[in-house]
């Protein structure tokens, strides 16, 4: 099969790679309907987080069922399946608690790399979940959404407890923040302010139900969430980038007795402590349990009540996989979708 592989930094290629095999009873294989670029793909791309040699990319997936492992009850061949990008039983003390990608038996479906034709998916019982029928074309997006930055926005709002009467802010305004955006609107948030100085990112913040816009950044744009809330700061506060600034932009925009919800991968990030103790700001985040919320994300996208494949803002073949990482290295896409 044609799979992508980083072989070092800015060197992306699509090539030959073996077809996945049923390797454990548990496993499923999926053709890919859809896969695509991840923001935290671009660590590695950069040259941020290192690989020792060529390493498969792609974490993201929705297709349809190929063939299933033995042991496998829940899906079957023929069904058209989305899975999170930790592979989890579902069934362990931690999965029940709602935290699969912190399952005791949790594979990275990255180190698989779904930027391919196909993939083999381990635990595909608890991994997976079928649409009721196959889906059509325009909704494939949306439901690819759902495998990683719509779950992932999802659980930052979560995390930061937004909700009604609640004012939210959201630092970063990547595909994953764009999201979180769109799951305070669901989760009934009263104000949700999007920090973004992006215009095409403004647009789309405000489409899914932004507010109010901020272009600030950092220390400046947290003294302009004050200004905003009465010099309180926001409720609830989702922190969807991952380094020292945004996250000290969120922690110093949220109110007293308010909530972070901190999704976005951390990378040097020190939080000094005795501003964080006298804050008293509750944080809550890490890699998003996406399989606690897959149920519930696909019913809302099957019955058309949101269009999270909206931050795909371009579509290659996945042999032009380079040209999509350049793009939203440079910021030209919000997110590409890759079609094999």
């Amino acid at each position: 099969m044609r799979g992508t592989v980083l072989h070092a930094p800015g060197d992306i290629r699509v090539e030959d790679r073996p077809d996945p095999k049923i390797v454990e009873p548990t496993d499923a294989i999926i053709r890919l309907s859809a896969t695509c670029i991840c923001g935290s793909d671009l660590w590695p791309y950069r040259g941020i987080d290192g690989s020792d040699g060529p390493a498969p990319m792609g974490h993201e997936y929705c297709g349809i069922v190929e063939e299933v492992g033995s042991d496998v009850t829940t899906v079957r061949p023929g069904q058209f399946v989305v899975g999170s990008f930790f592979a989890s039983d579902n069934t362990c003390e931690i999965c029940r608690a709602g935290y699969q990608s912190s399952c005791v038996h949790r594979e990275p479906v990255g180190a698989i790399g779904t930027q391919a034709e196909y993939a083999r998916i381990p635990l595909a019982d608890g991994t997976l979940v079928a649409t009721p029928e196959m889906p059509p074309q325009d909704m494939v997006p949306d439901l690819l959404s759902a495998s990683d930055v719509l779950g992932t926005g999802w659980f930052g709002a979560e995390a930061a407890e937004a909700g009604s009467g609640k004012t939210v802010a959201v630092v970063g305004d990547g595909a994953v923040g764009l999201l979180a955006v769109l799951a305070a609107r669901q989760l009934g948030a009263e104000r949700i302010i999007a920090m973004s100085r992006h215009e095409p990112r403004q647009r789309l913040a405000e489409e899914f139900g932004a507010t109010e816009i901020v272009t600030e950044r950092g220390d400046e744009g947290a003294q302009r969430i004050k200004e905003l809330t009465d010099g309180l700061g926001a409720h609830s506060v989702v922190e969807a980038v991952g380094t020292q600034e945004s996250m000290m932009q969120a922690i110093r925009s949220t109110r007293a007795g308010g909530h972070v919800g901190f999704v976005g991968v951390l990378h040097g990030v020190e939080i000094p402590g005795q501003e964080f103790f006298f804050s008293h700001v509750h944080l809550h985040g890490g890699p998003a349990p996406v399989r606690r919320f897959l149920p519930e994300l696909i019913d809302l996208i099957w019955n058309r009540e949101i269009e999270p494949g909206k931050v795909f803002d371009l579509t290659l073949p996945l042999e032009e996989a380079a040209e999509g990482y350049r793009a939203m290295d440079e910021r030209r896409a919000i997110k590409t979708l890759l079609r094999p």
